[in-house]
């Protein structure tokens, strides 16, 4: 999936350092992201590879094995030759994992830096925390941490068959499972059932935790479960969220070639007949 970068380790927790011209660099244009890529392989820049940016301007965000990955703090260039600025649709397509992953979390903490640039409450601009991955009022204390929507990934099981769907609306056109957001004051468990009914008007039961991801392209924390149909199998569409619902056979599943969502992997492991 999208963060398995083994044998490389990504190492999150916070650290007070200054930016270095061996960092690599993250320059945002907006939501994109300035990036080289050389057949379908992304090439990160590193600060010192830009004489137009100083290592003060940057700030430090995290670091896989040995390496620093930070971020110009405000404004873009212009692309220099062989780079050019990306969406998230477009380098997500992109490899290898280890490149993808430190660019889709710096593009969370990008939106993040973004959106909460002032206090919520007194209107006051935000500061960076010396103590912690937070942004801090000066005037009145307010604290914000970075922005992690929990959210569930259903895989609706009627014995060799699965459910499968796909969004409407969306670019994204694809086989998904069941997918919702974790609403105020309800246990996960809980999303599981209303998501489901909601979407397909069916309801399950036996539900099993799977394994979660940090779905970054979307600021979003993936808990994946697998259940059982209780009742009648059939299907009721939430139109305004799905154009399509619908049983497939085990035989008949898509094998996942992308290997980077958790819905990707669920699918491949019911369809290698996990139980």
């Amino acid at each position: 999936m999208l963060q398995d970068i083994l044998p490389h380790i990504y190492h999150n927790s916070f650290e007070l350092r200054s930016a270095e011209e061996d960092d690599v660099v993250f320059i945002f244009r907006r939501n994109q992201v300035l990036l080289k890529v050389s057949d379908c392989q992304l090439i990160l820049p590193h600060i010192k590879d830009f004489s137009q940016i100083a290592p003060e301007h940057c700030r430090s965000l995290f670091s896989i094995d040995n390496i620093w990955y930070s971020m110009l703090k405000e404004g873009e260039i212009a692309p220099p030759e062989g780079y050019d600025y990306y969406s998230t649709a477009q380098y997500r397509e992109f490899r290898p994992m280890e490149a993808l992953f430190p660019c889709a979390v710096a593009g969370s903490l990008n939106r993040w830096y973004l959106d909460n640039q002032y206090c919520g409450a007194c209107g006051e601009k935000l500061q960076d925390s010396e103590e912690e991955r937070a942004l801090v009022c000066p005037s009145c204390g307010k604290i914000l941490y970075p922005k992690i929507c929990p959210a569930v990934i259903v895989a609706v099981c009627d014995g060799d068959r699965l459910l499968l769907t796909k969004y409407a609306g969306r670019s994204f056109k694809r086989y998904a499972l069941i997918a919702g957001f974790n609403e105020i004051g309800e246990s996960i468990e809980e999303t599981v059932h209303r998501e489901v009914f909601e979407e397909v008007g069916l309801k399950v039961k036996n539900l099993r935790f799977y394994k979660s991801q940090p779905w970054v392209f979307t600021d979003t924390l993936l808990m994946g479960f697998f259940c059982d149909l209780d009742g009648k199998d059939q299907i009721t569409l939430q139109e305004s969220e799905l154009s399509v619902g619908t049983w497939v056979k085990r035989s008949e599943l898509p094998e996942d070639m992308a290997k980077l969502s958790l819905t990707g992997e669920m699918i491949e492991r019911f369809r290698k007949d996990f139980r």
